[in-house]
């Protein structure tokens, strides 16, 4: 992913509130079931840190969040690095409520280049993923909590 490769952009509806669509973005116990299971701890608080580790292929990506901004059941910002890896970016999940239905906007902004010869770091992977984290994963666990599956 590069700085001038205009933003990932994806966008779902979900059929849930807009406070229960926040739950699955902020609090832990929630995350680990659609995103990464290993999130140590995660608090929707300007300026909360944290670190973990996910492996791929026997390479080692040690993620870095850092909360940036938060306005309640509307949008969460978090900086995303990996430590010991170049490259910089901005993750931000905004919601609109739809009246009993809520809009879910997820925008993932570089602002330094990540070495695309990485393959995890090529902007088709970063498309790839934030699609299967929103549109299915997150979905799925949304339908089954809601009794659909």
């Amino acid at each position: 992913m590069k700085k001038s490769d205009s933003p990932i952009l994806v966008r779902e509806t979900f059929d849930l509130s807009i406070e229960l669509l926040w739950s699955y973005l902020t609090e832990r116990e929630l995350m680990v079931q659609w995103y990464f299971e290993n999130i140590p701890e995660f608090q929707a608080v300007l300026g909360f840190e944290t670190e973990f580790v996910v492996e791929n292929e026997e390479r080692v990506f040690p993620h870095c969040w850092k909360v940036i901004a938060v306005t309640p059941l509307r949008k969460i910002s978090y900086n995303w690095k990996y430590k010991g890896y170049a490259g910089d970016s901005n993750v931000t999940f905004e919601l609109r409520d739809l009246g009993g239905k809520t809009e879910l906007s997820l925008t993932h902004e570089v602002l330094e280049d990540f070495n695309d010869e990485i393959p995890e770091f090529s902007i088709a992977s970063c498309q790839a993923g934030w699609t299967y984290f929103i549109k299915e994963s997150l979905k799925r666990l949304v339908d089954q909590k809601a009794g659909k599956e």
